[in-house]
């Protein structure tokens, strides 16, 4: 099997469960337009003059890289230059770091009013930031000055590996990306193998072969990060992929256990798919979906949804995003095969858009499986 990236063509995974183009259409439409410009109870989306926006991390009332960058992504792919540009304006003016320890890098997170909480960044919003401007470059072709949107991707790309402080954000020695710069130790969640593989084609010319090895390197590294029974992977792990410590070694920095599988730890399947719907470039992937999705499937009952030890066992406390893991299990099945694969699909495109506090993170993975199974989460 070749992947998209190949053949031109884009699996449309509702259409094959049945739903007509019509209803398709129509349940992109309203989700974006809820997320983007819904009541103020629903939507995430926020204009801040005329020209900038960002998107509200509804549960810690912040802005950050992470939501920024998906927001970038998620415009390109729906032909929205306007909003594109607005978060890009907002990102550049607020979160950029123009000098200083992290310059070159985006602080990962800031008040609304644009004041920076943190000047340190976190690496999976730079990847995303980087893909999301070369797709517009290519989409709608390069402005002026920040607009300039190859220019851009190209300049992050660079800042993000070469350096001599220590604080380079993949690794010079094994091409894995780390959780922030300065640590030893990734999050699995981050590796974008399908990134870093037009990466190898769009960055500078001389670091293009760093992304080719990087591309080889985060496929191999998600064979040690995902269980071998249950596919599931922690939010932290050790660059040999095991899960990263404990409460006692790490939560007194982070605040929590997080070798467990959590949060973060949900978008592991969905970038599986979207790597195999792409580049189809190792059948493991296949392999991993269908383990995940067989997880779940014959462990949860009426959609009561938990935190695990990779190992499948079950931890007192429910699933903090249930919607969103939900979405990533369907994402999921751009790379399985097995039984559940077109279950998942359907119950994905029966579920409804999370509401209330924590709607921030469910509906950006919502959106993304949404453009996903529906074969419009493209290559530009």
């Amino acid at each position: 099997m070749k992947g998209a990236y190949y053949t031109g063509k884009y699996r449309n995974l509702f259409k094959e469960a049945g739903y007509s183009d019509e209803e398709i259409q129509a349940k992109i439409k309203k989700c974006f337009n809820t997320v983007f410009y819904g009541g103020k109870d629903e939507r995430f989306f926020e204009k801040a003059g005329e020209d900038m926006g960002y998107f509200i991390d509804t549960g810690n009332i912040d802005a950050r890289t992470e939501g920024m960058s998906y927001g970038m992504m998620l415009c390109v792919q729906m032909d929205w230059k306007e909003e594109f540009d607005c978060f890009w304006k907002w990102a550049k003016t607020y979160m950029y770091n123009t000098e200083g320890k992290f310059k070159g890098y985006f602080g990962w997170s800031c008040t609304l009013d644009g004041r920076k909480n943190s000047e340190g960044p976190a690496p999976d919003g730079e990847e995303f930031f980087a893909m999301a401007l070369f797709f517009a470059s290519h989409r709608w072709g390069d402005g002026e000055g920040i607009f300039n949107y190859s220019k851009e991707a190209k300049q992050l790309l660079h800042d993000c590996i070469h350096r001599e402080d220590g604080l380079e954000m993949w690794d010079h020695e094994n091409k894995l990306i780390k959780f922030v710069p300065g640590c030893g130790w990734s999050d699995p969640s981050y590796h974008l193998a399908h990134f870093y593989e037009l990466f190898a084609q769009w960055a500078n010319e001389e670091d293009r072969e760093f992304w080719k090895e990087a591309a080889h390197a985060s496929r191999e590294y998600l064979k040690k990060a995902c269980h071998p029974v249950t596919g599931l992977a922690a939010e932290y792990a050790e660059f040999d992929g095991r899960p990263f410590g404990s409460y006692e070694q790490i939560g007194r920095h982070f605040g929590s256990r997080h070798d467990w599988f959590y949060s973060d730890s949900y978008r592991v399947a969905a970038n599986i798919g979207l790597d195999y719907e792409w580049f189809a470039a190792d059948e493991w992937n296949t392999e991993c979906a269908d383990r995940i999705q067989k997880f779940f499937a014959e462990n949860v009952k009426n959609d009561e949804y938990m935190t695990y030890e990779t190992d499948g066992r079950v931890i007192d406390q429910p699933a903090l995003h249930p919607v969103g893991l939900i979405a990533t299990l369907a994402a999921a099945s751009l790379a399985a095969k097995g039984e559940y694969a077109m279950e998942y699909v359907k119950k994905f495109f029966n579920t409804e858009l999370r509401t209330g506090d924590r709607r921030y993170y469910d509906n950006c993975l919502y959106l993304f499986a949404l453009l996903a199974l529906s074969g419009n989460y493209r290559i530009w």
